[in-house]
């Protein structure tokens, strides 16, 4: 194997190795989503670039489906309404492009699912602690840097003891499929 590749399937690999300790946080994530959406609440996830898209994923595999064939789940992607989101950018500020979705949206019970691979996105922390404030549980995805999370009282953060932000995306990936997977089999199996 090329030793380009090689190192970086090498890195990968101790990372997952390594986030196999979370796997009781993983579990605990999902079932606090699982029962916020079986008493009827929305999910809401957001992130920037990689980590928008991420979001939006996920999203798509709570309302369509990951396994099973099921009912869709309420569950909207913060990161894809491009009028709402430029609106709020353009007359407002960008810092604002979620905080205020949830301000709009969110109730409490649901639930805001922030991304940020460095654990320090204004937009994504300010819509944690609009969540927080409406009574929504707060969960983030995060690399290795997770002190302004904590700062902002997010109640579960699952991150990912790295900074290089490919690779805290790829393990970010997999632990959004595992969360998905595991809401989809609480809820239906």
């Amino acid at each position: 194997m090329d030793h380009f590749i090689q190192k970086h399937v090498e890195k990968r690999l101790r990372l997952l190795k390594e986030f196999t300790s979370s796997a009781p946080a993983i579990h605990a994530a999902a079932e606090r989503v699982a029962a916020c959406l079986k008493k009827g609440h929305r999910v809401y996830a957001f992130g920037n670039g990689g980590s928008a898209s991420q979001a939006a994923h996920f999203a798509g595999e709570l309302v369509n489906r990951f396994y099973l064939d099921r009912p869709g789940l309420p569950a909207i992607s913060l990161t894809t309404d491009g009028a709402g989101i430029t609106a709020i950018a353009n007359d407002t500020d960008f810092k604002k492009v979620f905080s205020r979705q949830v301000e709009a949206l969110g109730a409490p019970g649901d639930t805001a699912l922030g991304i940020s691979t460095s654990g320090k996105s204004p937009n994504v922390l300010a819509a944690l602690g609009t969540a927080r404030e409406r009574g929504m549980f707060t969960l983030a995805l995060c690399g290795e840097h997770r002190t302004a999370l904590e700062q902002a009282d997010v109640e579960m953060i699952l991150s990912v003891p790295d900074s290089d932000t490919p690779a805290v995306q790829e393990i970010h990936l997999f632990i959004l499929h595992l969360l998905a997977e595991r809401i989809e089999s609480l809820l239906y199996s």
